[in-house]
């Protein structure tokens, strides 16, 4: 198989979809790799190491879509990128589809095959490949806080460690899944007071048991996030629900009763944002104020440290990129059920339920649609 890995085109972005090691490897299984010239600079992975692992160089993305037949990727391909995605080919990516109609109508029009890292699902629910960037924009999200606090950034003015005879400042997360922990361990080694809110209590009790004392959990309800909201000086939007819109927990009306000059990062912003306010910024111009309150809005957090982000997230994508390159997705889908969670678009069909419901578009099965691979003159 013919494996290809074009430079991300979104702003700011610095990661890359395959690493040399990656390269390496999928060489080593006999395949061939296209990497675009200047893919891997910003990930700390220049020419030279692509090309002593095997790999091609090629001057453009369009060769790159042109001549692959799987294309590895970091982001959801951008509007410019549409053109080159085709029919059959597989597209192995961050997608993200519920939060945008025309990326899931182009990829439904391309005939492609899309397979959406963030909902490759291992055993114990394990969003396995959406995890790492997880954990890089938890606590990201508070590095972006503590600099957007500033008074020079437009912030309150809040230390949110404190110093010795001077309040804390306050962080309040909204999830505890990956994101939220990651934020909250953050948050709390800086010294913040650190409130985190779910609405699963097996999740609370894990987390008050593994995070230190200036962190509270606490059950959501609407009075219970009101009550917070008061005092928060940095509110982080940790909310998710694999494959689909993030539900919008914080709304307009509440942010009048936060104090002016707070911040919300979004970090959900990438599935539609958690806070009715949000939408989506870029690491140049990150933030806009709605009702005294600035947001924080950058899609991918994550691509502004591409060395660290790219490590962690190539590592866990290359045995799936493997299975796929190996025996065909169709093939690959059929022996592991974590790869065929994440098949979210196929040959003009939705497989997610999520995504149809969010578009109130028709579900197909992985059956109908693997049925329709292998046999030419079913319609897909």
């Amino acid at each position: 198989m013919i494996v290809g890995c074009p430079k991300e085109v979104k702003p700011q972005e610095g990661r890359v979809g395959l690493l040399p090691a990656g390269a390496a490897e999928l060489v080593r299984n006999k395949h061939k790799v296209l990497i675009q010239k200047g893919a891997g600079e910003l990930a700390g992975a220049p020419d030279e190491q692509y090309s002593l692992a095997g790999a091609e160089l090629v001057e453009t993305a369009a060769e790159v879509f042109a001549r692959a037949d799987l294309i590895v990727k970091v982001k959801e391909p951008q509007p410019e990128e549409y053109v080159h995605v085709r029919g059959g080919q597989v597209v192995f990516t961050y997608f993200h589809f519920a939060s945008s109609r025309s990326l899931t109508e182009a990829m439904l029009q391309s005939q492609a095959v899309c397979i959406a890292y963030e909902t490759v699902e291992e055993p114990g629910r394990r969003l396995v490949l959406l995890e790492p960037m997880s954990e890089v924009a938890g606590r990201m999200a508070i590095l972006e806080g503590l600099h957007h606090l500033r008074s020079c950034s437009g912030g309150k003015g809040v230390l949110l460690g404190g110093v010795p005879g001077v309040p804390r400042g306050k962080v309040l997360i909204l999830g505890g899944g990956v994101v939220g922990l990651n934020a909250a361990k953050a948050a709390a080694g800086i010294g913040a007071t650190v409130v985190i809110m779910d609405c699963n209590f097996t999740r609370l009790r894990f987390l008050d048991d593994i995070l230190p004392r200036n962190c509270t959990t606490r059950y959501f309800s609407e009075a219970a996030l009101v009550q917070e909201l008061g005092d928060a000086d940095l509110v982080v939007g940790a909310v998710l629900l694999a494959g689909c819109k993030a539900p919008k927990l914080l709304r307009r009306e509440h942010l009048k009763r936060m104090q002016r000059g707070s911040l919300v990062v979004d970090v959900a912003v990438d599935h539609g944002g958690c806070c009715e306010t949000s939408r989506g910024t870029s690491h140049a111009a990150p933030t806009f104020e709605v009702e005294g309150i600035l947001h924080y809005g950058v899609a991918n957090m994550p691509g502004a440290v591409p060395v660290t982000a790219t490590a962690a997230l190539a590592s866990a994508t290359l045995p799936y990129v493997l299975q796929i390159a190996n025996f065909g997705w169709a093939e690959a889908c059929s022996r592991c059920e974590a790869l065929r969670k994440g098949l979210s678009v196929a040959r003009g069909r939705v497989l997610h339920a999520g995504v149809a419901a969010t578009f109130n578009f028709p579900v197909s099965s992985f059956e109908d649609v693997s049925a329709a691979q292998s046999n030419p003159t079913v319609s897909a």
